[in-house]
């Protein structure tokens, strides 16, 4: 790892930042209001929690109740508290940072929200660590369902050492979702020095492809992108220097189950039951997938793992087995715009 590049992170957040109105750019924001479920989570969490966070985009999961959620680079612990609310008393969420400034405000809120949520005793915990070695912060081997992280893993030096770490923790079957700052070149190693850009999640945005290749290169070859926005460059001194390169805030999901490098027909055909309570009526896997309750659906093999073998299994019936092969899956995004394209199914 660069002790530079982490150096310079935790400078920035933890001296140069006071609030996110002192973002230079939009790259640290969200892109959009996050959806009304979200938005009535959001009450309940403190205003100067809510002040000081710097993420890009809502992975929040969904069907999560009762599991045990890692938030990578949590700050002052904005996700990590909307967490407690989704996985309930019984869930856990730890929230892992290396930044101390960003630490003591999550833990100082940890016993008003509690209260807020009426939590008789805190399902919450914040752990300093570094993500590209998350034994810093004690999370052991298969003990984490869901891992999220919001516009961090780019400001990391060694972004697949961080994708191994979450290989390691995720229990089989377990789900990595996070939103990220991503670019459509390799960024320039001048540009990715820049104490400024690495600051506002440019300089360290992985290139789509190269970040394809890493997941595969750990034993991921299939990821699903769920949303993914060009970005726009606020500040003239930024846009100056890197304003040839297009950024995109991106979404992404990848589970711990058996996959293949491409997708391939296998004949099965997915119906969701409707039963996940956050979305009664259909559920979106990714940018090409709506499952509506009670439709049956076409789906190649890795998209039948992705719901038979994770969290997802008992709200999906599954007809079919992997005994007779039809070849590839023709399959491409049919419900987002030309953006999202990057890794069809």
């Amino acid at each position: 790892m660069s002790q530079q590049t982490l150096e310079d992170v935790q400078d920035y957040y933890g001296k140069v930042l006071k609030t996110n109105e002192d973002l230079k750019t939009s790259a640290c924001c969200p892109l959009e209001a996050p959806p009304p479920p979200v938005q009535n989570l959001l009450k309940n969490v403190h205003n100067i929690v809510q002040e000081k966070f710097y993420g890009c985009g809502s992975p929040l999961p969904v069907a999560a109740q009762g599991a045990t959620v890692l938030d990578l680079g949590c700050g002052s612990g904005r996700d990590a508290f909307l967490l407690s609310q989704i996985v309930g008393e019984k869930g856990r969420v730890i929230g892992v940072d290396m930044t101390d400034e960003q630490l003591s405000v999550a833990n100082q809120y940890v016993g008003w929200h509690m209260d807020r949520f009426g939590y008789k005793k805190p399902n919450v915990e914040f752990v300093k660590g570094y993500i590209e070695d998350l034994k810093t912060a004690k999370i052991e081997d298969n003990s984490v369902d869901i891992v999220i992280s919001n516009c961090v893993i780019n400001l990391s030096p060694d972004k697949e050492k961080v994708f191994s770490e979450i290989m390691r923790v995720l229990k089989p079957g377990g789900e990595l979702y996070f939103s990220d700052v991503f670019a459509g070149r390799r960024i320039a190693e001048p540009l990715q020095k820049d104490k400024i850009l690495l600051g506002e999640c440019l300089g360290g945005a992985m290139y789509i492809e190269d970040f394809r290749r890493m997941l595969t290169n750990i034993g991921i070859p299939d990821y699903r992108i769920t949303s993914s926005r060009l970005m726009t460059l606020d500040d003239p001194e930024v846009e100056a220097k890197a304003g040839m390169i297009d950024f995109y805030s991106m979404t992404v999901r990848a589970f711990k189950v058996e996959l293949e490098d491409i997708c391939e027909n296998y004949g099965h055909v997915a119906y969701y039951k409707g039963s996940i309570s956050e979305c009664p009526h259909s559920f979106v896997l990714d940018d090409h997938h709506e499952f509506k309750t009670g439709m049956p659906v076409a789906v190649c093999g890795n998209t039948a793992n992705m719901l038979a073998q994770t969290r997802f299994k008992d709200h999906f019936r599954i007809d079919g087995d992997f005994s007779t092969h039809y070849g590839p899956f023709d399959c491409a995004p049919n419900m987002a715009d030309s953006s999202n394209t990057e890794n069809c199914c």
